[in-house]
Order: structure tokens, then C-alpha cells, then sequence
């Protein structure tokens, strides 16, 4: 074997000045020439830890074995054959702490760059005049509804479709996507790329219908009385706030809010869009994950002076990616670790204006592994604010648990599941991803989906 190549190539990007005022995507991808180049640093080993590593199962070597040998074609067929989002996982999986973290290269400190050549490959094909369609069997007769269009439903519904089912998808929102189109901004997953996903499975037949909020259009029990089986994956939208004096004043968002009215109601574009968004000149967010993360760079993207992210741990337990903590850190927005809002003040006309504070030290770890953030007495302090958006998690909407007594609950307010399939306390009923996990990334979604869909396959042919 010849002498490892640990020279990683990097994938261009936006110059920071640049792109923190604007909404165009920031990493610019692959050309075929860096692509070829990474793809040849692949060892193709023979027990690949890489594949262990995802979720959904894919051919990591072979797809980026046929990259290395300029055979795109064959690269995007063998992702499809396990992946139907990758445009999607490419930009936004956090690969370093799945595929690539099992990469043998990975030990010497330079992994193979998975997920860019994910996208490299998806974005090939689009550039294509045509698309191959995958072989659908033959027709089953049996019909399968998908109740939310987000990562986990896409899977099962391309996975369905392509064995012969009839499947029909519903949104509850206007536009599919799930938390793909109302939760990522476009800097980061632009929407043509979710609506190219959503169209390509329209292609292979499945049927699409917005606007339908299952236990108040028609409760589940009744649909099952139309569909052959059913899977519930409407996500994790029901955002937590810190339960702290001041939360119902004007200029404090949940990050559910303040995403979903810039990125999928298009607020970026106003006035040519018709939502419009307050541009602040000073926000706080609070929390550490890469939601946090996409809140403080839109808000940088629509004016604000300065963005504060408030995370009370210390950079150490960031949970958000690397890559997201050093664009935002590169774009300008300013860091407050071992920090804990305790009250926000707002001014005689109800708005925002100060957010009080203390300080925090970490103690011995907690239940989630991380140390314990623990309140310094007499730290308090001012910080001038007049934005405050809260991203510190969320829980699955209750609709159709509240509208289904059947449905066996957490005490979360998650679905309980049988882990290896997906199936759930109603007969003819699964259900996968957010809503059973609560928030979590798109690929463990999709993995979630991919179980489901096996088992709902082998139940309705058997």
C-alpha cells in the first residue's frame, strides 16, 4: 500500500464578509476535480467501519469507489439504493460523528470527506438533462399512508412506493418537508433542493397532500379505516422555553417561530415575500445546539447589530457540529459560555429590552454525560437585548396523541415504539423519528424510517 494521503480537500465557501448578509448557500460544494481527488483517498477497505456507522446503511466505498473512476452515474445508483435524500444528508448529517468517525483515515486525523461527496454525487445528477427512475415492483393493491412529510416519512414513502404499495403522504403545513423546509435556513439547505427530493418521489407516484392536520381533519381511527397500514413521522414542533420571568414579552421567540417565518414562509424575501420579519439590532440566543446556530446567522443575515449565543455550559459541551460553531464564530457571532438567563425585562410597551444573567460553573456530569452547569451566587449581570430567541429543545406535537387515547405514550410525550421495528401500541400503526426520539438529526430519522418501512413491507405481504 502507498504512503496514506491525509491531505483532506476542503470544499470552497462564501468569504464570511461576504455571506453573513446574505441567504445564499455558504458552502459551495465540490468541483469533479476535488471530488476525484478525495474520492482516490478512499482505502475501499474490506470490512468498512464506515458503513456501520450510518444509519440508512449505505455502500460508503462503493459509491465513492465509482467517484474515484468517474462513473457518477453509478455513484448517485448505489447512494439511491439506500439513501433517496442524499442532496439533503450531504449537507446537513453530521457525518464527523457517524461515517467518518469510523473512517480508518479518521485515526491519523483526516477521514474521508463522506458527506461532501454525498452531495457532490447528488448534485451531479441534478445537473443531468435526465434522471434514471428506479424499477418500482409489481403493484401490491395495499395502501400505505405517510402522515408527515419530514426525513423519516420521505424514507418510508420512497422505501413503500419502490416495493408496490399505493402510498399517500399528508402535511399538515402548506409546503412538505417537515422540519427540512421550516427549521434549516437557506444558507445551509436551500429549498430547492428539499422540493427536488419531494418532486422526485411525486415522479415515482407517490401522492402528496398539504394542509392536512391529522386528529383535527380526520382523526387517526378513521383513516385507518381507509389505509392498509400507517406510519406517524409529524416531527418534534412543540418548542420548550426556560419557564423564566418575562418569556410572554414582545421580541422573544421559540427558534420553531423564528425559523419557520423566515425559512418557510420565505420572511427573508420580504417585502417580495408577505411575511414580513423585525430586523433587531441586538439578540440573544439561548442554547448550543445547531439550531442555536441557525437562529444567531439568520439574525446576523437580517441586520442585526450584534447576536449573542447564551449556552450554559462551556464550549467543550457545545452539542452543535464544529463546522456550524465555526462559521457562525467566523461570521461574527459572539460566544457566551457558562452562561444562564434568568429574567428578561422588558420596557413600559411591552418589548424586550435587558436580559439578567448569571454566571455558571460546571460540577461533576449529569445523566447526558456533560458536567453539570451550577449558578455562582452574586454573578448576576445586565445584558441590553432587544431579541431573545429560545432554542433549547423541543417535543412532538400532542394532536394526535391527544386525539388517539389508544397510542401508547412517554412520559416525554414521545411515541413508544418497538425499537427494531418501528410498530407502535395500534395494530397497523408505526410510527419513527422525531417523534419518537424527540429532536434528533435528519439521518437517525431516516434510519428510524428505513426500519419502519421493512417492517410494514413484510406485514403487508405476509
Amino acid at each position: 500500500m502507498g504512503k496514506l494521503n491525509l491531505n483532506r480537500v476542503e470544499m470552497p465557501k462564501q468569504a464570511y464578509f461576504i455571506r453573513r448578509r446574505n441567504f445564499d448557500e455558504v458552502a459551495l460544494g465540490y468541483t469533479t476535480e476535488m471530488a476525484i481527488e478525495e474520492a482516490k483517498r478512499c482505502l475501499d477497505c474490506k470490512k468498512p467501519l464506515c458503513v456501520e456507522g450510518c444509519p440508512v446503511e449505505i455502500d460508503i466505498p462503493g459509491f465513492i469507489r465509482r467517484i474515484a473512476a468517474e462513473d457518477f452515474a453509478g455513484a448517485i445508483k448505489t447512494l439511491k439504493e439506500k439513501n433517496c435524500l442524499p442532496a439533503v444528508c450531504g449537507r446537513v448529517c453530521p457525518q464527523e460523528e457517524q461515517c467518518e468517525i469510523k473512517c480508518i483515515l479518521e485515526k491519523k486525523g483526516a477521514p474521508v470527506a463522506i458527506g461532501r461527496l454525498e452531495r457532490f454525487a447528488a448534485e451531479w445528477e441534478a445537473a443531468q438533462a435526465t434522471m434514471d427512475m428506479p424499477e418500482i415492483k409489481e403493484k401490491t393493491g395495499k395502501k400505505v399512508l405517510v402522515i408527515g412529510s419530514g426525513p423519516a416519512g420521505i424514507t418510508v414513502a420512497g422505501d413503500l412506493i419502490l416495493a408496490g404499495h399505493d402510498v399517500s403522504m399528508f402535511e399538515a403545513l402548506h409546503e412538505p418537508g417537515g422540519v427540512l423546509t421550516y427549521g434549516i435556513p437557506e444558507f445551509r439547505l436551500p429549498g430547492r433542493i428539499v422540493r427536488r427530493e419531494i418532486d422526485y418521489l411525486i415522479k415515482l407516484g407517490v401522492k402528496l397532500v398539504n394542509n392536512y392536520v391529522v386528529g383535527k381533519t380526520r382523526s387517526l381511527s378513521k383513516l385507518l379505516e381507509e389505509y392498509d397500514a400507517i406510519f406517524l413521522g409529524t416531527g418534534a414542533g412543540l418548542p420548550w422555553f426556560m419557564e423564566i420571568p418575562g418569556e410572554n414579552l414582545n421580541g422573544v421567540y421559540s427558534a420553531n417561530e423564528y425559523l419557520t417565518r423566515v425559512n418557510l414562509m420565505r420572511g427573508y424575501q420580504y417585502p417580495k415575500a408577505y411575511t414580513p420579519v423585525i430586523r433587531h439590532k441586538r439578540v440573544a440566543v439561548v442554547g448550543g445546539g445547531n439550531v442555536a446556530m441557525d437562529c444567531a446567522r439568520t439574525a446576523l443575515r437580517l441586520g442585526a447589530e450584534e447576536v449573542y449565543i447564551v449556552y450554559r455550559r462551556s464550549q467543550k459541551e457545545l452539542p452543535a457540529r464544529l463546522e456550524e460553531f465555526e462559521n457562525a464564530e467566523e461570521e461574527g457571532v459572539i460566544f457566551h459560555f457558562l452562561t444562564l438567563p434568568e429574567k428578561l425585562i422588558g420596557d413600559e410597551n411591552g418589548w424586550l429590552k435587558e436580559i439578567e444573567c448569571s454566571k455558571m460553573e460546571l460540577g461533576e456530569p449529569d445523566a447526558s454525560g456533560r458536567r453539570r452547569p451550577i449558578r455562582i451566587d452574586g454573578s448576576e449581570f445586565i445584558m441590553p437585548m432587544d431579541a431573545c430567541i429560545v432554542a433549547i429543545g423541543n417535543s412532538p406535537n400532542p394532536i394526535i396523541p391527544d386525539t388517539t387515547p389508544e397510542l401508547e405514550m412517554s412520559r416525554k410525550g414521545t411515541i413508544v415504539v418497538d425499537e427494531a421495528t418501528g410498530k407502535t401500541s395500534i395494530d397497523r400503526v408505526w410510527a419513527g423519528g422525531d417523534i419518537v426520539t424527540g429532536a434528533a438529526t435528519v439521518i437517525l430519522a431516516m434510519g428510524a424510517g428505513r426500519k419502519a418501512a421493512r417492517a410494514m413491507h413484510e406485514f403487508l405481504v405476509g
